[in-house]
């Protein structure tokens, strides 16, 4: 496979970026031609990917780009990868503020999306669904969870559970404690982890992670009605239900569930992930589908024997059949110089061929045509738990960019004064600039 990669430093965190520089930027950019059936084997030249994903994420990335190149022998691809921890998208920016051209880019965010969709950055994928009848391999749900405004920007390639728990069977078994299904029965399993000097849960409170517990607990305190008004300004920060939000993660705090404050807000989601599942010093960790791949490929665990997972503990609030969830998709970018490969590259994502990659690297596929027989058995169990629930799409990923950082800044003056009087000025903080980011 002839595949270059090129490293691009960017900004740590993300940057003020107005509507109207964004639409300087995309100035003068042309929408390329769209994807031709008949041409899809006769596709070359090269894709450059923009990336940001490392690790066992990038070498699954690499995977399906060489199989793609073994069926398209004139295509090469090309990876300029970002560098940078935490939210992503301040790099990303930089770099396409910088003049940086690509074919695609991979993205998580549907507020980033429509950000850049608005700026003129992206190429509507709509007749690529129609021409290489994606729906035959996507149901509709994809192509809606992909859209802006009503086109399609994003085709996904995989999506996972965010409500779920991580653990290490080994430390449970010590502890004597079974996979917790109620509140109560959560709660019940903290003296008996710190008894054998184990931290309940996991908290990684550095960047961004700590915002999974307010969201799952927001699900299923509000339910997804409410959880998607509040994304959308529908609702204000100040609202009764994130109070009462606030008030339920107030109970983990004053169980001790998550330890000390200061360790948490100084360790980011990777470093609590190896607490869990390498060192066994934390018992569980609500975090992101990537964990199940990181277990097999970097910590190289077995799936399913040394860890596992339980969802989100039932908290008897009448919407414990709902989950949040997240979706990595694909863009098209308008600077693109190769829009025809990249198409072809975007409908061969949906095929057999590359779910089955994506399965095979411990994650799940949209595609209908992905052989389930390959997931692994915790793979298996977050996807029958999001078949059965009520979705909501992870919260923090629908605010907009400056919205989000206060979010995350306000969520870790919670953990450090989770008083009545400081839940207050949390949310009237969060209230203060949701008032102008929308």
């Amino acid at each position: 496979m002839d595949n270059t990669s090129e490293v691009v430093s960017a900004a740590r965190h993300p940057i003020a970026v107005t509507r109207r520089t964004m639409l300087m930027a995309g100035a003068g950019l042309a929408v390329m031609a769209g994807f031709s059936r008949a041409g899809a084997q006769d596709v070359s030249g090269e894709i450059v990917l923009l990336n940001w994903f490392g690790g066992s994420d990038f070498d699954q990335i690499q995977q399906l780009q060489k199989a793609f190149v073994a069926a398209h022998t004139g295509v090469t691809f090309k990876n300029v990868t970002l560098t940078g921890t935490g939210d992503q998208r301040g790099a990303i920016r930089t770099a396409l503020l910088g003049g940086q051209a690509a074919d695609l880019l991979i993205n998580a965010w549907p507020a980033f999306r429509k950000e850049l969709a608005s700026a003129g950055l992206l190429r509507d994928l709509g007749s690529l669904w129609d021409d290489a009848k994606l729906g035959e391999n996507l149901a509709d749900i994809w192509k809606a969870q992909g859209s802006s405004d009503g086109v399609l920007y994003g085709i996904t390639h995989t999506y996972g559970d965010r409500s779920a728990l991580y653990y290490s069977k080994a430390v449970f078994a010590k502890a004597g404690v079974a996979e917790p299904t109620t509140w109560e029965e959560f709660l019940a399993t903290f003296p008996k982890l710190r008894a054998i000097n184990v931290t309940p849960i996991a908290l990684g409170a550095k960047v961004w992670s700590h915002g999974e517990f307010f969201e799952t607990l927001l699900l299923r305190t509000a339910g997804t009605e409410a959880t998607a008004k509040l994304a959308a300004h529908g609702i204000s920060w100040t609202d009764p239900v994130v109070k009462a939000t606030f008030l339920k993660w107030r109970e983990l705090i004053e169980a001790g569930a998550f330890g000390d404050i200061s360790v948490a807000l100084a360790s980011d989601d990777g470093m609590m992930t190896d607490n869990v599942l390498k060192l066994g010093t934390y018992g569980s960790h609500l975090i992101g589908p990537w964990t199940n791949g990181y277990a097999k490929s970097t910590l190289h665990l077995n799936e399913g024997i040394d860890y596992s997972i339980y969802q989100f503990p039932a908290l008897g609030e009448g919407h414990d059949d709902t989950s949040s969830i997240d979706a990595i998709e694909y863009v098209a970018l308008s600077s693109g110089a190769n829009p025809t490969a990249a198409d072809a590259f975007l409908a061969w994502l949906t095929t057999a061929d590359a779910a089955n990659i994506i399965a095979k690297a411990g994650k799940a596929s949209p595609s209908n045509k992905v052989d389930t027989a390959l997931y692994g058995p915790v793979l298996k169990i977050a996807v029958e738990n999001v078949a059965k629930s009520k979705l909501q799409f992870v919260l923090g990923d629908l605010l907009p960019g400056d919205l989000v950082d206060e979010y995350r800044v306000q969520l870790q003056k919670f953990l450090l004064d989770p008083s009545d009087a400081g839940i207050d000025a949390v949310m009237a903080a969060i209230e203060a600039k949701a008032a102008t980011a929308y």
